[in-house]
């Protein structure tokens, strides 16, 4: 048998290719669908995300995979009505352990753009249910994609890959929590000032905290209600600015302007009203909304683009010093897991001759005995090879169970053997 992975990602192709390669989950159980109608023994699952498309198969016999007559990358291009030439040198390919040990780096996030990032382990999980759906998995995959989600789950709870805000919107979650703990965001009020595209992107990460009050302003009246209508938010007067100011706990600020809005006397007025209530701001605009002297009174928690650049810069090198711990990781369990896919692979051709030999052998005892009683009706012959079949597959449960559970243990190899010897199965 044959473990085999063909794709391409962020690294290997531009986006324009990746593309017209991806899948959406309903075209991706079509497509494995299909392939498991051309090669019913194969197993298959595909994998498709923005930054990558890969096929994972797990061919269903020795002869196939030694006498294989088809190329992945000319079926996926075909399928997607692609012109291999135009993409092949995107691809590439990993079999055997190699194909284990890319697919649990994958789900651990250390072939991500993105290094360490959460979110690929969700789209292996789905990835594997649509196959699981469309009935295209067995026992190499179901396995392998197990002990994927099992290695990334490790990795990120025994490194520290994946902690620490790596996107200059995201690290600002990290800044609010600073100063307000994020059980408490259900009572405070957001304000986004200017509706800018990195004041929203800083918006949608700020809202898995669950504030209670969402404000947006700007100075076109029309842009404001529209970014308001997208999460549920209030649009409010650009005119009535102090105001708001007055009333927020967290401000995102990311207007155009080519002067600050708001200085230290303006914002010191601001804040005796506030009674000095404690303020974040985040001021992502270039030119900055906010002077850095309003950073200065006391209580407010001022931050520019270049606090948040460089905060990322630190998550991130924080993540690539975990980047040796994870790997060791990673290699350890798929050294593992491809033992339990080489002895899973070697058990099932052992099991079938096992069975086709019993099934023999109980042929032709079936026929040795109905020859000898003539007078038997077809439903008395029926009745007794129903009770032969039943008798066999009692017989054969117990060294299946055996095996499987020996296999397990990672102890089963002596065990084929044995059976292998005892049975004659050798091929």
């Amino acid at each position: 048998m044959k473990l085999a992975v063909i794709g391409c990602n962020h690294k290997s192709a531009p986006v324009e290719v990746r593309e017209r390669l991806a899948f959406d989950r309903q075209g991706a159980g079509a497509a494995i669908r299909t392939l498991a109608a051309e090669h019913p023994s194969w197993e298959a699952v595909l994998l498709s995300t923005c930054n990558r498309v890969e096929l994972y198969i797990a061919t269903g016999t020795v002869e196939e995979a030694e006498h294989l007559p088809w190329d992945p990358v000319d079926w996926l291009c075909s399928y997607r009505g692609i012109r291999t030439a135009e993409v092949r040198d995107r691809f590439y390919r990993f079999e055997g352990v190699e194909a284990v040990r890319h697919l649990l780096q994958v789900a651990s996030g250390l072939d991500s753009m993105v290094l360490g990032e959460t979110q690929i382990l969700g789209q292996v999980k789905d990835a594997y249910d649509t196959a699981r759906a469309a009935g295209t998995t067995g026992p190499i995959l179901n396995i392998l994609f197990q002990q994927a989600v099992a290695a990334a789950k490790q990795v990120h709870a025994n490194t520290g890959l994946s902690r620490g805000r790596v996107s200059v919107s995201s690290v600002a979650v990290e800044f609010a929590c600073q100063v307000f703990d994020p059980d408490q965001f259900r009572t405070k009020t957001v304000l986004l000032i200017g509706a800018g595209k990195m004041g929203e992107l800083t918006l949608r990460h700020l809202i898995d905290l669950g504030p209670g009050r969402l404000l947006v302003t700007n100075r076109s009246p029309e842009r404001a209600a529209a970014v308001a209508s997208r999460w549920e938010a209030e649009a409010v007067p650009y005119d009535a600015l102090d105001d708001w100011l007055v009333q927020a706990d967290l401000i995102i600020s990311t207007t155009a302007s080519a002067e600050p809005i708001v200085d230290r006397e303006r914002f010191a007025r601001v804040m005796e009203r506030r009674r000095w209530r404690p303020v974040v701001i985040i001021d992502i605009a270039v030119p900055r909304d906010f002077t850095d002297d309003v950073g200065d009174l006391e209580n407010v928690y001022l931050y520019n683009i270049d606090d948040l650049e460089s905060q990322r810069d630190r998550n991130l090198a924080a993540r690539e010093r975990e980047v040796g711990r994870a790997l060791a990781i990673v290699d350890q369990m798929a050294d593992e897991t491809w033992a339990r896919l080489e002895y899973q692979m070697r058990m099932a051709p052992v099991v079938s001759r096992l069975r086709e030999q019993i099934d023999q052998i109980r042929e032709e005892e079936l026929r040795r005995l109905f020859r000898g009683l003539p007078e038997l009706t077809d439903k008395e012959r029926e009745r007794i090879a129903h009770a032969f079949r039943r008798f066999e597959n009692k017989v054969l449960h117990l060294p299946a169970s055996a095996l499987r559970e020996e296999g397990q243990n990672g102890s089963g190899r002596w065990l084929l053997d044995a059976l292998e010897r005892l049975f004659h199965l050798k091929r």
